[in-house]
């Protein structure tokens, strides 16, 4: 079947649910991962893009690639700039930046000199990217063990940036660190206390002293 061929009955599968919710969505997704293992990695990405190309289901698109060995570990920076094409509100970064962006940072696919591109980028979402990117180097679950020099330096990059969306997701990046890191990143919020937003002070202190952001 050719990839626009299959994208089109993923699609189309994904509209017949009555409900889109994740549970379901992901159900269909998994068959389909599935049905790609044997794939290589250029024919998952070609059905990616279609599906994209549709303007519906971005998240479950990333995931296609995520579950897919081959398909993941192709991507390179021109693949996932192309890919983070059109993001445009906070559920298709976050998807792309901790199904993708994040996860490749981690396995070394990705360069800090890239996420700090990002950070400088005139679109907030991409700076928003950059930020979310961080919080796959510190959970355990993604792998992660914990990286306060490419966390910190990324948030230092952001700290003067108070764009609401850039604001909450400086606030995630540290709050994912203090698992690994909290007097570092104690430290960070006193030593930045004079021009930190003060929703990020508040919640990165509460989960500094209750485990939560919001106790």
């Amino acid at each position: 079947m050719k990839p626009y061929d299959l994208a089109a009955e993923f699609i189309s599968e994904l509209g017949s649910l009555t409900e889109m919710s994740t549970a379901p969505m992901r159900k269909i997704r998994r068959e389909y991962s599935k049905r790609l293992i044997y794939e290589n990695a250029s024919y998952v990405l070609e059905v990616v893009h279609s599906i994209l190309n549709s303007g519906r289901h971005r998240w479950i698109a990333y995931e296609l690639i995520h579950d897919h060995p081959g398909a993941f570990h192709s991507l390179n920076i021109e693949r996932l700039e192309v890919l983070g094409h059109g993001m445009n509100n906070w559920s298709s970064v976050d998807c792309f930046a901790r199904t993708l962006s994040g996860p490749a940072w981690l396995e070394g696919m990705l360069t800090e000199s890239t996420i700090r591109d990002w950070a400088r980028s005139e679109d907030r979402w991409w700076r928003r990217a950059a930020l979310v990117s961080t919080v796959a180097l510190n959970t355990r679950s993604h792998g992660g063990m914990g990286d306060a020099a490419k966390t910190l330096a990324i948030c230092e990059m952001l700290i003067n940036d108070h764009e609401d969306t850039i604001v909450k997701a400086l606030s995630w990046a540290l709050r994912a660190l203090v698992n690994h890191n909290p007097e570092e990143v104690k430290e960070f919020i006193h030593v930045h206390e004079h021009v930190l937003a003060a929703r990020i002070k508040r919640e990165v202190r509460n989960k500094l002293t209750t485990g939560l952001k919001n106790p």
